[in-house]
């Protein structure tokens, strides 16, 4: 089994590539869908995210509200060190236990594991290879504007809270230019996906 780490700056469309890589027939393990499912309403990760930012970071239903929570994050980095040190270790174990599942069935299995902050988390070291998607700044601040309905205030401040992507990009082992139009950006990634399948 070969432990792919994909990532890149927000908006860079590492989305569209795990995707792609998806068609291929590799393993993708979305960080974000595990770090929703982490915080489910009464998981020890909600709990502490309760006690830790208060009530206000809830919906009726208490479910987290994301926005509410992420206003105060994403403008103290202290606050959003916290966040992560509680969501971070219990999506690793997830993250974890789904490789050794995979591997299981399939000791050839291409995993592609999806994860925004690779580096800052640390991941980078749990990894076989990297593989960086990246885009211009103009390119991110319009998808996110017109993904998250973000002011281009919000959308720059999004972008600062990560790593600069030139530093993702010098530590990268592989580089995919997420602004490629997909007709094209497909065959590339099919290429990198075998190239990876003969590394497994």
């Amino acid at each position: 089994m070969i432990l792919v780490g994909l990532t890149g700056g927000v908006a860079t469309g590492k989305s569209t590539v795990a995707g792609m890589f998806q068609r291929c027939g590799a393993l993708v393990i979305d960080a974000d869908a595990l770090a929703h499912a982490v915080v489910e309403p009464g998981k020890p990760a909600w709990r502490a995210i309760v006690k830790t930012f208060g009530k206000t970071v809830l919906n009726p239903d208490r479910t987290l509200n994301r926005q509410a929570l992420g206003a105060i994050v994403f403008r103290n980095r202290a606050k959003l060190r916290r966040l992560e040190q509680i969501i971070h270790p219990r999506v690793a174990r997830e993250q974890a236990r789904l490789a050794r599942q995979a591997a299981h069935h399939n000791p050839k299995t291409v995993v592609i594991y999806d994860v925004p902050l690779l580096f800052e988390a640390g991941i980078d070291k749990r990894v076989d290879t990297i593989i960086v998607v990246t885009a211009d700044r103009e390119t991110q601040i319009a998808r996110l504007k017109k993904r998250n309905g973000f002011t281009r205030a919000e959308a720059i401040r999004r972008i600062r809270s990560q790593l600069p992507l030139r530093n993702k990009v010098a530590a990268a082992d592989y580089l995919l230019d997420g602004t490629t139009a997909r007709p094209r950006l497909l065959p590339l990634v099919k290429r990198l996906y075998r190239e990876l399948q003969s590394l497994a």
